[in-house]
């Protein structure tokens, strides 16, 4: 998992609270504490996959365009993070005489599509409108 994941969740939760659903990217980067280009990047990501719509010019920014409720981390785990779970290095050597050696990578690479697999769909199940009511109850 990446921070990307957490910030695409952070910066629509945040537009879905919003009253009329449009942020800027500052405004959003200031909500995430993040910057303004970083958040750029993953709305442009968001953008790409149907989740927000841009506006341009003054008064412009981001805005939802499916329904909070349909929005689902699985889904944006997907657009944004999909296989982060696995390490950019594993250990072993293919060509090692030793099974152990090279043979880890193949199993561990199974390990981690199938982590990958279980997360998305435990994922799928949670919506932004949810992440968005269990802060409100938080309060």
């Amino acid at each position: 998992m990446n921070s990307e994941f957490t910030i695409a969740v952070h910066s629509l939760v945040f537009l879905a609270h919003l009253p009329d659903h449009m942020a800027s990217s500052q405004m959003i980067a200031d909500n995430v504490s993040t910057n303004p280009a970083r958040i750029r990047k993953i709305m442009s990501c968001l953008r790409n996959n149907g989740f927000v719509q841009t506006k341009e010019g003054m008064g412009g920014g981001y805005i939802l365009l499916r329904d909070p409720n349909e929005i689902t981390l699985g889904q944006i785990y997907r657009s944004v993070s999909c296989g982060t779970i696995k390490p950019n290095w594993c250990s072993g050597d293919p060509e090692e005489e030793c099974v152990v050696a090279s043979k880890i990578q193949v199993v561990m690479d199974d390990v981690f599509e199938e982590t990958d697999q279980h997360l998305t769909a435990y994922l799928d199940r949670i919506s932004i409108a949810s992440i968005l009511k269990k802060i409100k109850q938080c309060q």
